[in-house]
């Protein structure tokens, strides 16, 4: 039930924008942070927005759509970022995937290489990359999620740890230019953490949508990996952020 027109004046401006910070939400209102923060609680309570670091969204941004969804989601983008991202690495070496739909467009764009060794979470990477050009791939173990196909949890982070390879690649859910890189799920978040602990390269790659949102876990800061990939130039204070950590920033052309 929305109590006040101060609530309706919330969800339209959460309507246009989907994520919006307590603060920037004050200052449109012209109320204090406190007169937000109290606003904003009954809203929550009702499920009609969703509480995050310092700011709101409504539900439907604070999670994310079912795995085959998402894989149409911006999918020219995707495959552009993937192709570039292809193209570096080399027949023979090794790559860590985690689940994610533009790590599974990678996937698909690396079916033209020979030989890797290739270590993942995801089903539907594995079943890609397998049995095919003398690739050898390492599957962790786990619950599969009946959504993605994915294992997670304490044996898949222990299963991946044990390996070292040249490329450790990672997609993401949301990045924050004062959090850094973000996701919506606390297990998702632990293994993406630790895949880009395990290579010698370790790189995100993500389409530009995914800028400017906040997740509800944190994954790591700029100075977490070496290098992000994507279809556009992030947001001023995303790429200044990129630059002050030193990671390299790789834009895939049209």
């Amino acid at each position: 039930m929305i109590h006040s027109k101060r609530h309706g004046e919330i969800l339209r401006l959460l309507g246009e924008g989907g994520t919006i910070t307590i603060a920037s939400l004050a200052e449109r209102l012209g109320v204090s942070l406190e007169t937000v923060r109290r606003d904003v609680k009954p809203l929550a309570d009702d499920g009609l927005i969703l509480k995050m670091h310092g700011a709101v969204s409504l539900p439907s941004i604070g999670a994310e759509a079912p795995f085959e969804r998402r894989m149409r989601e911006n999918a020219e983008a995707k495959r552009l970022i993937a192709r570039m991202v292809a193209a570096t690495i080399r027949d023979g070496e090794s790559i860590m995937l985690d689940t994610g739909t533009t790590t599974s467009f990678l996937a698909r764009e690396l079916l033209g290489h020979r030989r890797l060794t290739v270590v993942t979470n995801s089903s539907d990477i594995a079943r890609t990359l397998s049995t095919v050009n003398g690739n050898r791939v390492y599957m962790a173990g786990g619950e599969l999620r009946s959504d993605s196909g994915a294992a997670f949890g304490v044996s898949a982070i222990d299963f991946v740890s044990r390996f070292s390879v040249g490329h450790a690649v990672i997609s993401i859910g949301a990045v924050d230019a004062l959090a850094g890189l973000m996701d919506y799920d606390l297990e998702e978040a632990e293994f993406a953490r630790m895949v880009l602990s395990r290579g010698q390269r370790s790189l995100v790659i993500t389409d530009h949508t995914k800028f400017g949102r906040q997740g509800l876990v944190r994954v790591c800061g700029f100075d977490g990996f070496s290098e992000l990939a994507t279809d556009r130039p992030p947001p001023q204070e995303i790429a200044a952020a990129l630059d002050q950590a030193g990671a390299r920033l790789s834009i895939a052309a049209a």
